[in-house]
């Protein structure tokens, strides 16, 4: 959407490198999608994963004036409307995306207070986060992100990684992929979609559904306790938009990727639109939560 958000600002800092497309790339998630996903994904997210980010921060270094979260691929700011009211304390978010618009929305969606009352504060950064500059994590708290590492190729994780065990601070990496999905009713189909859809999701290199094993790997490797939890999405006839948008993205990309699907997941397709649009469908998309726990810098214990 041109002229909907605001620009990179005369004297702003970018802390992340472009890919090869640069920053007129089109988006890549319409706002749309993201406010449809917002209510299931705070309600798949693991809480599980949130006392050792409320115990740890006092250990480390640095921290006197309140968390620092970095969050990347913010889209319209969902993770921090999740999560900043989770936590005591003052917070101040750097939010990172490519999209002008995203970054607009998120910074006048976002949350003004923790959990205790303190202050929250956001900025925003311009740029496509799937490579981190050496400088772009410093003096962070946490880095956070939604659907992101299945997006990025394994040379991508381990910069990610590289990155936060380098700042000393912890990842929440939340709602990646596990490549299962559970339909109810049942349909003979249902396993060859779900081959077909995880196949898209490895093309050029994209990790899709083994994001959390290479990330689990790459963090564990520098030295990280790393913590895996399931999130996943529950969907019924409450979340019906949402999954009538998912079903079309899901087949259409494993159609792509295998057209000889086209005429059987054409039938597919719209018996199961049918189905979600009669309160009949029941779907289980399957995601992971990692956290991240890196040995704190500076000589914290």
């Amino acid at each position: 959407m041109a002229g909907a958000g605001p620009v990179v600002r005369p004297g702003e800092r970018a802390t992340v490198r472009l890919r090869d497309g640069g920053p007129e790339e089109a988006p890549r998630y319409a706002p749309e999608w993201l406010q449809l996903r917002e209510g299931p994904d705070a309600a798949a997210r693991a809480t599980q994963s949130l006392d050792p980010l409320r115990i740890r921060p006092a250990g480390l270094p640095g921290r006197t004036g309140g968390l620092v979260v970095h969050d990347l691929g913010c889209g319209t700011g969902s993770m921090g409307r999740w999560l900043a009211p989770r936590l005591d304390g003052p917070q101040h978010w750097v939010l990172h995306d490519r999209d002008p618009y995203l970054l607009h929305f998120a910074a006048v969606a976002a949350p003004r207070s923790a959990a205790d009352g303190s202050r929250v504060t956001v900025e925003t950064r311009r740029g496509d986060v799937s490579r981190l500059t050496p400088d772009a994590l410093a003096g962070a708290s946490l880095v956070t992100a939604s659907a992101l590492l299945d997006v990025l190729t394994a040379e991508e994780v381990t910069a990610l990684a590289d990155a936060c065990t380098g700042a000393g601070c912890p990842a929440l990496l939340t709602l990646s992929v596990a490549g299962r999905v559970e339909l109810t009713p049942a349909d003979p189909l249902d396993a060859e979609i779900t081959e077909a859809f995880n196949a898209h999701q490895r093309r050029g290199g994209l990790l899709g559904p083994d994001a959390v094993t290479v990330a689990c790997e790459a963090f564990s490797e520098r030295g990280a306790t790393v913590r895996v939890h399931p999130s996943p999405w529950r969907l019924g006839p409450a979340e019906a938009a949402l999954t009538e948008q998912w079903l079309r993205g899901w087949v259409g990309a494993a159609v792509e990727e295998r057209p000889e699907l086209g005429d059987r997941a054409e039938r597919y397709l719209r018996d199961r639109l049918a189905a979600c649009a009669a309160g009949e469908l029941r779907v289980v998309v399957h995601h992971s939560d990692l956290l991240a726990l890196p040995r704190p810098t500076g000589g914290a214990s």
